[in-house]
């Protein structure tokens, strides 16, 4: 969602100057709530700053790579309730009663927090429930090459924005599955596993076979929200940090960074991916 404002455009150091219209990514806070099925209790979980769209998966999202919910049968039918624009309730089956404390984060520390990165990766083992699996046969290089252009075309609020974030979804075949955008790098790949979640008619839902493509910076928390959902090869425009490549590495995810232009750095997991160029096969 975007929001169109008048601005002041100042241009070739000040040698033009004029009033244009200017859009820009709408950004809200969303409170999530989540309501016990057995006893209706309800409790505020999490207040993020978001791009108001797809709220619904954004919560669901958030709830499974946080490690409270683990398929779409933990959640009630209707999934959740919208009283008021910027406030979600999502609604858990009456069998289902996660642990809440979890949602203190007390599990998981982020790369800002001081601790260091052996403490961090432990921490998200202890409640990974998804192996991260071999794929059948490794992924052509040349198939890592395309995913860009493809989201670049695909990317219509930051086409007009050029300040919102993109989580996208492939197949190993490069197909690419689904995209969500939000400000928040994290919120975009969130409103993505959500999304897939909701989808999904397995008991055990995950995102094995497939790869996921961040349109700017790995960090240590989205490669911690892959590793949630069993992702094989994270792919980023931008540059990971040292503990997203440490967390991967000890996950046996694939890591590319800085994938543009036909270049990439893998960081990790190269094993995954066959680096013959078929386009210069004779």
């Amino acid at each position: 969602m975007i929001k169109e404002f008048q601005i002041h455009k100042v241009a070739d150091f000040g040698a033009k100057e004029f009033l244009k219209p200017d859009s820009l990514a709408i950004e809200e806070p969303l409170e999530i709530a989540v309501k016990l099925g057995s006893s209706g209790e309800k409790n505020s979980v999490s207040v993020t700053m978001r791009t108001p769209e797809n709220d619904e998966e954004l919560a669901v999202g958030f709830l499974f790579t946080e490690g409270i919910i683990y398929s779409k049968t933990n959640l009630k039918e209707p999934v959740s309730s919208q009283m008021e624009d910027n406030k979600i309730t999502i609604n858990f089956a009456p069998d289902f009663n996660p642990d809440l404390q979890k949602l203190k984060r007390n599990f998981y520390t982020t790369s800002s927090c001081g601790v260091c990165g052996k403490e961090s990766i432990e921490a998200i083992k202890q409640v990974c429930r998804i192996p991260i699996e071999k794929l059948a046969e490794p992924v052509k290089i040349n198939t890592i090459f395309s995913l860009p252009e493809k989201l670049r075309d695909q990317q219509k609020t930051f086409e007009s924005t050029g300040g919102i974030h993109a989580s996208a979804l492939f197949d190993l075949d490069g197909n690419l599955l689904d995209l969500r955008e939000d400000v928040g790098r994290h919120n975009a790949l969130d409103k993505l596993i959500g999304a897939e979640l909701l989808k999904s008619t397995e008991s055990d839902f995950s995102l094995k076979n497939r790869i996921v493509l961040l349109s700017g910076r790995a960090s240590f928390e989205l490669i911690q929200k892959c590793a949630m959902a069993g992702v094989p090869i994270i792919c980023a425009i931008g540059a990971p940090s040292s503990l997203a490549v440490e967390t991967a590495e000890n996950f046996g995810i694939t890591l590319v960074g800085f994938l543009k232009n036909g270049n990439a750095n893998i960081y990790c997991g190269a094993d995954k991916i066959d680096f013959k160029n078929t386009s210069n096969e004779n």
